[in-house]
C-alpha cells in the first residue's frame, strides 16, 4: 500500500542532512534506514546500507529514485535451487567448457607453429 500523498515520499530526514553536509566522491553514507525512498538528490551517491548482518554498498542512479534503500540490499542470499540432477548438469557444462578451451588453445598453438621448409 502506497504513502499518502498529501503526506508525501518518507525519506529520513538523518540522510538528508548527511547528503546536504557531504560531496559524492566522499565515500559512503552508512544508514540503518532501508525504508528512507531515494529522491533525486541521492542520485551520484554511496550508501552503505545494513542487511542486519553487515553493510551492503549501494550506488543510487537515475533508475532507483522512487524505490527504496532496502530493495538494493538484500537481506537473504539465495544458495541455489536443484539436487543431483542439476549438480550433473553444472558437470557436463563445465566438462564440456574445458574441453572448448583445450581445442581452442590446440588450434592456436598449431597456426602459431612454423611450417615445414620445401
Amino acid at each position: 500500500m502506497s504513502r499518502s500523498l498529501k503526506k508525501g515520499p518518507y525519506v529520513d530526514e538523518k540522510l538528508m542532512k548527511k547528503i546536504s553536509a557531504r560531496k559524492p566522491a566522499q565515500g559512503s553514507i552508512k544508514t540503518w534506514a532501508r525504508a528512507s525512498q531515494i529522491p533525486p538528490e541521492f542520485v551520484g551517491y554511496t550508501f552503505a546500507v545494513h542487511t542486519g548482518k553487515s553493510f551492503e554498498e549501494v550506488f543510487v542512479t537515475e533508475d532507483m529514485v522512487g524505490h527504496r534503500l532496502g530493495e538494493f540490499a538484500p537481506t537473504t542470499k539465495f544458495i541455489k535451487h536443484g539436487g543431483r540432477m542439476q549438480k550433473e548438469a553444472e558437470m557436463a557444462a563445465k566438462a564440456a567448457e574445458i574441453t572448448a578451451a583445450q581445442a581452442a588453445k590446440a588450434t592456436t598453438e598449431a597456426a602459431k607453429a612454423p611450417a615445414a621448409p620445401k
